[in-house]
């Protein structure tokens, strides 16, 4: 998978398979029986399907390979934006794969349709001892832990610093007004009223560019997506207006182009600012060069001075699947890919494939290790973050909600609805929406 991440980025609910998927890409994968001399073979289904990931997953799945007689992996991929579909229909057909890589996000609504396996005690007990409370929320659904953490993405603030000194701002905003002010001291506009830099990055581009990056800042301002129960948003609390009231307050005054790419403004500083997931990092690196120099990353900003910090937490999961006839042997293979330290620093496998990639796991500890000598200074604010990010809501319909809401997000940035509009029709639709599923 190339950077910035095909899906990662896109991470929205692929409504149709392609035909392609289900005529070739469906076919039963041959599996050992476990009897002496024919090996057991899990397959694992991943999104990481070109690129570097790709190539990251696959030393361990080879190492294992080369380790272990008895008990084989074969890494199969589809595009993210592919995953869900792909899981489901295989998952009806009688053709799921031993393991899969979700999108935390779906896990409830794996969970009711029969797909993930709740990790056995002693894994979900490893779980909850080794990672951050952030990622461990996002692998859990009903008070059970369904699978190890893979990835686990924070959002901050990134900014670029020569902008901001352009404009005479010497450090990264900390409150909602200081961000304000620097996203309109940044904005900067030809002679005939077109934007030449944007000051704060609100864009229509995909899912972490409008939901992601309102979710992170409804959690800066203590407020939340979806009720506990997980059965009605809460979306039009104080803290919800004041969020929509921002966003639109920025776009009314130019300082924010929704129409904008900011995957592609950003590198070529068109954006001075714009909130965003940790896996960006490993993107900008390539794309902008010795400019990479000039970009910094801070916390989310809060409403107002003294706030404590939040943001939005969101991630993948390894989990087994239900159908599996040998989970067992695929629980062992996720705990010596994710659980087992190995190496110099005494990490695990999975941690080092991440930040490898320019990405994160929800341990703490595995990423002090491998950053602590040399990382990417960007990452260090994600890392962070891992103790004071808010989980996704991940409840049965929470792909669909997010949709809906990200649909009400656009028709505000683009002055189809007020702040009010907005925020009753949000209400309306995702309450229908969550409601009937329970």
């Amino acid at each position: 998978m190339t950077r910035p991440r095909p899906g990662l980025n896109r991470r929205h609910f692929a409504l149709a398979l392609p035909s392609a998927l289900l005529t070739a890409g469906c076919a039963a994968p041959r599996r050992g029986t476990g009897h002496p001399g024919d090996p057991i073979v899990l397959t694992l289904l991943t999104h990481y399907s070109s690129g570097v990931l790709k190539t990251a997953l696959q030393e361990p799945v080879d190492e294992w390979n080369a380790t272990h007689d008895r008990v084989k992996v074969r890494a199969r991929a589809v595009e993210c934006t592919d995953l869900l579909t792909t899981v489901m229909v295989r998952q009806a057909a009688g053709q799921g794969a031993d393991i899969i890589q979700p999108y935390c996000l779906w896990t409830g609504q794996l969970v009711r349709a029969g797909v993930l396996r709740p990790a056995p005690p002693e894994h979900a007990a490893q779980i909850r001892r080794g990672y951050s409370t952030a990622a461990v929320g996002a692998a859990s659904y009903g008070g059970r832990v369904y699978g190890y953490p893979t990835e686990a993405q924070t959002y901050a603030l990134y900014y670029n610093a020569r902008l901001l000194r352009a404009a005479g701002i010497d450090r990264p905003p900390r409150t909602w007004p200081e961000l304000t002010e620097a996203a309109e001291r940044t904005t900067r506009r030809d002679r005939y009223g077109n934007t030449l830099v944007q000051g704060f990055g609100l864009s229509l581009y995909d899912d972490s560019t409008t939901v992601g990056q309102t979710l992170a800042l409804l959690s800066a301002a203590g407020g939340t997506f979806v009720a506990a129960d997980g059965r009605s948003t809460a979306i039009d609390s104080p803290a919800g207006q004041a969020v929509f009231e921002l966003e639109h307050r920025l776009v009314s005054r130019g300082a924010s182009a929704p129409g904008v790419n900011v995957y592609q403004a950003f590198p070529a500083g068109q954006v001075a600012m714009v909130i965003g997931a940790g896996w960006w990092t490993g993107s900008l690196k390539p794309l902008m060069g010795a400019g990479y120099r000039e970009v910094g990353v801070a916390p989310v900003p809060v409403p107002e001075a003294g706030r404590k910090p939040a943001t939005l937490g969101t991630g993948f999961l390894l989990g087994v699947n239900a159908a599996s006839r040998f989970p067992r042997e695929a629980w062992e293979f996720l705990r010596w890919l994710n659980a087992e330290r190995t190496g110099a620093r005494g990490v695990t496998r999975m941690s080092a494939l991440q930040v490898s990639v320019g990405s994160l796991t929800g341990r703490a500890d595995d990423m002090r290790a491998l950053l602590g000598r040399g990382g990417d200074r960007n990452l260090r604010p994600f890392l962070d973050a891992l103790a004071y990010a808010v989980p996704e809501p991940n409840m049965p319909g929470a792909q669909q909600a997010k949709s809906l809401l990200r649909a009400n997000i656009e028709a505000l940035w683009t002055g189809q609805q007020s702040v009010g509009e907005a925020l009753r029709s949000t209400r309306r639709q995702v309450d229908r929406e969550v409601s009937r599923l329970w």
